[in-house]
């Protein structure tokens, strides 16, 4: 098990110490590289994972980091999987594959919570057949009407007694519908049976008593579906299709002890920037022109750059060329005549008076954060900006924004630049914000 969850990155082994434990984040020098198999008293195991894994039989649901008092935190974790769920609906895409060279590598809960929200949006499989009426009541056929009914003429004109009508039937012995309702039923129980139909939100469904075996062999299934596959041009018919053939040609079960399915992240450090950017309306990538600035945007900025455009990038003399990397902040939002520089991060930082600060942003994330004030100065001194702000964003399982003080350098203090201010952000009032595509009141944050 543990070399399962080593090998898809999900977990890292670290020696046993105090230091280590108290850790936020992990260095590479720090994971521990050897085989673990013996001597585990001497490793801690660090899951670098938020969501659900099912390895081995076995049901894992991996919280995220600041989550440091609630025993059962249930409803947090339902909250934080609704959230991955939208933050990877711009993907588009069915994860039947974990990120691994492995072939056996399908991640099967990813293809059963497919499956069944597919349902519930889209309804069951089906197959329509148009048929041809006479006087029904679907749309009328004219040329039919008129090429093959009786014509009465009254005045020289011509009246019809009888029409030839088309209408759309579906047909519910079809077999694909029956499969499709089939693997919905047993997805249901699947998810039913690992306690995880709760934990999604979602209902399970019985639509049918018949078992896989009821369409034949395997390899009979799989060309059915290829068949079907070449004649429908219906995107939605086909990503399903395709679903229904990964599942029934990695047939398995989530109790398996080979299977290993994921749902969540690695990069839950990514999430809490992007969920940030986004309540917090942030403007980097908007046009100038389209900026409401104090005063009007001065001629000498191009109207199409963008405001992350501004920013400088090295040159190296020999060249006489400039690099294409340069620094990029997380968020910049205008508001009124502030100009505001947000950094979101995804640490537990222990900032208590009098004691020593633990598992904070290091050196780097200061500097860089004065640097990108530096990087925008004349652009705010162009446009009388009354005033820069620049804060650190820190999820918390409180319930209220925690003012938690100022990191500064003196050295750089001293050159007019603001300090950082630090808030802690209840994290739950900021998924809220997100789900519902609502914007955060920056004003709360008192600045």
């Amino acid at each position: 098990m543990i070399r399962k969850l080593k090998e898809f990155g999900v977990l890292k082994a670290v020696r046993a110490s105090d230091i280590q434990r108290d850790m936020s984040d992990l260095l590479d020098e720090d994971i521990e590289v050897a085989d673990v198999e013996a001597g585990e008293d001497e490793y801690y195991y660090v899951f670098t994972f938020v969501g659900v894994i099912v390895v081995a039989g076995r049901v894992m649901k991996c919280y995220p980091k600041y989550l440091l008092h609630a025993n059962q935190p249930k409803e947090e974790l339902r909250q934080v999987l609704k959230v991955l769920e939208k933050y990877n609906t711009k993907e588009q895409i069915v994860r039947m594959f974990n990120d691994s060279s492995e072939s056996n590598a399908f991640n099967l809960l990813a293809v059963l919570l497919f499956l069944l929200q597919d349902y519930f949006e889209n309804g069951v499989y089906n197959n329509t057949e148009d048929i041809i009426e006479s006087n029904g009541s679907g749309e009328i056929l004219w040329d039919k009407t008129i090429n093959e009914t009786f014509t009465m003429l009254s005045n020289n004109r011509p009246y019809y007694t009888d029409f030839q009508t088309k209408k759309r039937v579906t047909d519910d012995f079809d077999y694909f519908k029956r499969l499709h309702e089939c693997i919905l039923t047993r997805a249901s129980e699947e998810l039913r049976e690992a306690e995880l139909l709760d934990l999604f939100e979602m209902t399970g469904v019985d639509l049918t008593d018949e078992v896989l075996d009821d369409f034949g062999e395997e390899e009979y299934i799989l060309y059915r579906i290829e068949k079907e596959l070449n004649t429908q041009f219906n995107t939605r018919k086909q990503l399903l299709l395709k679903t229904i053939y990964a599942y029934i040609a990695h047939s398995g079960s989530l109790y398996d002890t080979d299977c290993l399915s994921l749902f969540g992240t690695n990069s839950f450090n990514l999430v809490w920037e992007g969920i940030c950017a986004d309540i917090m309306d942030n403007q980097l990538d908007v046009r100038l022109g389209a900026l409401q600035l104090p005063t009007p945007l001065k001629p000498e900025y191009d109207r199409k750059q963008k405001l992350i455009d501004l920013i400088e990038k090295p040159l190296w003399s020999v060249t006489g060329k400039t690099a294409s990397d340069t620094l990029i902040p997380d968020l910049v939002s205008i508001k009124g005549n502030k100009f505001i520089i947000f950094d979101a991060k995804y640490y537990n930082a222990v900032l208590e008076p009098g004691q020593p600060p633990k598992a904070q942003p290091g050196i780097e994330s200061v500097t860089k954060q004065y640097l990108y004030q530096l990087a925008y100065q004349k652009f705010i001194t162009d446009h009388a900006f009354e005033g820069v702000e620049n804060c650190f964003l820190m999820p918390t399982e409180a319930k209220n924004i925690i003012h938690k003080g100022e990191a500064s350098l003196q050295m750089l203090s001293a050159l007019g630049l603001q300090n950082i201010k630090v808030r802690f952000l209840p994290a739950d009032m900021v998924y809220e914000h997100y789900l519902s595509g609502r914007k955060m009141e920056i004003s709360m944050l008192e600045l």
